[in-house]
C-alpha cells in the first residue's frame, strides 16, 4: 500500500520546461488583468520554478491526458476571484494557451450569463466537445446565501473545487452592500471578531453540505482550498525555502475538512514563499503606491495549485 503523498511539503526548483502557456497567450481565458507578460515587468523568473514534493513526485501536467481522464465529467470551481484565476489556469494549461475550436461557450446552461451590477461576469463554462468535459467558474466571494451556490442536481456536478477568504471584512460588506445576520439578527456594526467567527462557521457549514452530497453521491469529489497569502508587508523573498509543515498553516481550513470526505487543496506553505509571484506594482492601471499583492501573475502559481489538484482527483 502506498503512503499518501503530502504535496504541501517541499520546494521549488529552476525548471526550463515551464511554464505550460504563454503570458503573451492564452487571450481567449486568460483576463488581462492576470497576464503579467502583458504588463511593465522586466523580471519574469517567477515562471521558471515547479513545486518539487519531499517525498514523492508531482506529474508534469498533459492537457490531453487529462480531457480523456475527465470524459464525460463536470469540473466546478466556486469561489472568489482568486477561484477565478485557477480557472482560467487551468483553462490556459489544457490549451497550451492555444485557441480551440473544439471548446464551446455553454454558460447559459449553467446561468453564468448574467453579469452583476458591477459587470463582472458570474462566472463562465466551457465544454470541451471531444470529451464532454465542462469546466466552470461560478462567482461566491463568501459563499453564503446570496443566491444558491448550486441550484441545478448535484449529479450534474463530479468535481468541486471551493474557496473563500479576503471577502469577509468591514470594507468589503461595505462597498458590496451586504449586509450580515448572526442568530438571525442583523447586524448594524460589525466588527472584525464576529466576522472572522461568520466565516469560519460559514466554511464548516458549507463543507458540511457538500459532504452530505458527496455521501448520497459516491461519484462526486470535492476539495476544499486552503487559503492563499497575501504580500503587502515589505518581506524578504524566501524562494528556494524548503516547506517542511506537515500539515496546514490554514487551520480554519484543516478544521472544517477534518472527517469529511471533502479534501483540502493545502497551497498556503508553498504559496507563502513566493511573494515574488503577484502582480505587485504592474497592474494595467498601476498608479504610485498601489500594489496588487493579493493577486498572482499567471502563468504562475496558480498553475501548481491546478497540478496538486490532478494529481488528487479521480
Amino acid at each position: 500500500m502506498h503512503a499518501v503523498c503530502n504535496y504541501g511539503k517541499g520546494k521549488w526548483v529552476r525548471d526550463d520546461n515551464v511554464p505550460l502557456y504563454s503570458g503573451f497567450d492564452c487571450k481567449q481565458w486568460l483576463a488581462p488583468g492576470w497576464a503579467c507578460r502583458t504588463m511593465p515587468r522586466t523580471d519574469f523568473s517567477y515562471e521558471m520554478l515547479r513545486w518539487q514534493p519531499k517525498d514523492c513526485q508531482l506529474q508534469r501536467f498533459n492537457g490531453d491526458e487529462f480531457l480523456k481522464r475527465m470524459q464525460g465529467k463536470t469540473i466546478a470551481f466556486v469561489g472568489d476571484s482568486l477561484g477565478g484565476e485557477q480557472f482560467q489556469s487551468l483553462m490556459c494549461m489544457i490549451t497550451r494557451g492555444l485557441e480551440r475550436n473544439d471548446v464551446l461557450d455553454v454558460g447559459s446552461e449553467h446561468g453564468r450569463v448574467v453579469r452583476n451590477e458591477n459587470g463582472r461576469p458570474d462566472g463562465w463554462a466551457y465544454r470541451f466537445t471531444t470529451t464532454n468535459t465542462t469546466v466552470l467558474h461560478h462567482w461566491s466571494a463568501c459563499l453564503c446565501d446570496l443566491e444558491p451556490i448550486v441550484t441545478e442536481d448535484p449529479n450534474q456536478r463530479h468535481h468541486y473545487y471551493m474557496n473563500t477568504a479576503y471577502h469577509w471584512t468591514r470594507q468589503k460588506l461595505i462597498r458590496n452592500r451586504w449586509v450580515m445576520h448572526v442568530g438571525g439578527v442583523r447586524k448594524t456594526n460589525e466588527t472584525l471578531r464576529t466576522l472572522g467567527e461568520a466565516k469560519n462557521f460559514t466554511i464548516h457549514s458549507v463543507v458540511g453540505w457538500v459532504n452530505s452530497q458527496l455521501q448520497e453521491n459516491p461519484q462526486l469529489q470535492a476539495f476544499y482550498r486552503s487559503i492563499s497569502p497575501r504580500h503587502f508587508s515589505a518581506t524578504p523573498r524566501y524562494v528556494g525555502k524548503e516547506v517542511v509543515e506537515a500539515v496546514s498553516s490554514d487551520h480554519v481550513s484543516r478544521s472544517a475538512v477534518r472527517g469529511t470526505g471533502v479534501k483540502l487543496l493545502d497551497i498556503t506553505s508553498l504559496s507563502s514563499v513566493r511573494d515574488e509571484g503577484h502582480i505587485s506594482r504592474y497592474t494595467l492601471t498601476a498608479k504610485p503606491g498601489v500594489q496588487d499583492c493579493l493577486h498572482w501573475c499567471l502563468p504562475g502559481v496558480p498553475d501548481t495549485w491546478n497540478e496538486i489538484l490532478v494529481a488528487q482527483i479521480k
